[in-house]
């Protein structure tokens, strides 16, 4: 059987591939393919692995209905449309858990570097600005005993919400649709309403799905009802955030700075006003890119390929609706 894959992939992934006895095909060019191109390319596959931009909407899943799988190099699933996916019985895999705690490493950094201009200080040296002492100029915040607030306290924000309490003795509080009896539990998170994390978080860190609730939901209204101080940091999808929105706050000093791993839209012009404000950090998407995670994600997507291609359940499934 054979496996198409949009990307160069960590060797440990495609070596679990190649001892299940499947023929690889790998895009080695440095750009995104377009539609047309994955959907010609998928033709004589029997499995996709994709990283990246690709859609998965209902154009290539009605013209590739004879994929048995589609691997996903990623946690998210929002470029997939799950319900022509269901409809025309393709298995949908991803590769959740692996990469918590590199992405929720990358959250904890952007906090750090909003709060004390660490990216702004940098560009002072490269531009030679770092040769007179101004006691009151540039000054950052403190995090030590402030309040960080999770919206979407899962693996991911629970990890971010341990090193934040472990390292600056944060009050942990969280806006989820359950309870997270863990965090609860360990760490003293508090669950509250949407409203009450907005007004009472010194840092907000993002780190839920992006779902028709979350899209857009950090818009000029949220971010008018957060604190002055307030850091807000997304690490899990651009939308979520509305960028005009949060550009205006940081403007106007309705909130404090924005440390940023997703940008809306992405990839981020170059010549976007954030990458040039003081209290603003601004990474490309990094959050899982440790050596380790990467090897992880390749393995995990692999033997969702493998598992599809034999008939049996995807060890993580999006859809696992498709066995009932």
């Amino acid at each position: 059987m054979k496996v198409f894959i949009t990307r160069i992939i960590p060797e440990a992934g495609l070596q679990l591939l190649k001892e299940a006895g499947l023929e690889i095909t790998q895009w080695e060019e440095k750009r995104e393919l377009t539609d047309s191109e994955l959907i010609d390319h998928c033709q004589n596959a029997d499995a996709l692995l994709t990283a990246g931009r690709s859609k998965i909407d209902g154009n290539f899943l009605k013209a590739c209905s004879h994929l048995k799988v589609v691997s996903l190099f990623a946690t998210g699933f929002d470029n997939v449309d799950i319900d022509e996916a269901n409809r025309q019985k393709i298995a949908i895999g991803h590769t959740p858990d692996v990469l918590s705690k590199a992405t929720a490493d990358i959250a904890f950094l952007l906090m750090q570097n909003v709060a004390r201009k660490a990216f702004f200080h940098h560009r002072r040296i490269i531009n030679d600005d770092w040769n007179f002492f101004e006691p009151t100029a540039n000054l950052g915040i403190d995090l030590q005993n402030k309040t960080l607030g999770i919206l979407g306290l899962g693996k991911i924000g629970f990890e971010m919400a341990k090193s934040s309490k472990g390292a600056f003795e944060m009050d942990i509080i969280y806006h989820n649709r359950s309870h997270n009896e863990e965090a609860e539990t360990k760490l003293g998170a508090k669950k509250v309403s949407f409203e009450e994390l907005l007004q009472k978080s010194d840092v907000i860190s993002v780190h839920a799905n992006l779902t028709d609730e979350t899209k857009g939901i950090f818009n000029k209204e949220t971010f008018s009802k957060m604190k002055p101080n307030a850091i807000f940091v997304n690490t899990a999808r651009g939308p979520i955030h509305n960028e005009k929105d949060l550009l205006e706050a940081l403007e106007n000093k309705t909130i404090w700075g924005a440390g940023l791993d997703v940008t809306n839209p992405e990839p981020m012009d170059k010549d976007n006003i954030l990458l040039s404000m003081p209290n603003v950090a601004v990474l490309p998407h990094i959050g899982s890119s440790t050596e380790s995670t990467r090897n992880d994600m390749a393995i995990l997507a692999a033997k969702n390929v493998i598992a599809g291609l034999k008939g049996e359940r995807l060890p993580k499934a999006v859809n696992p609706e498709i066995y009932e």
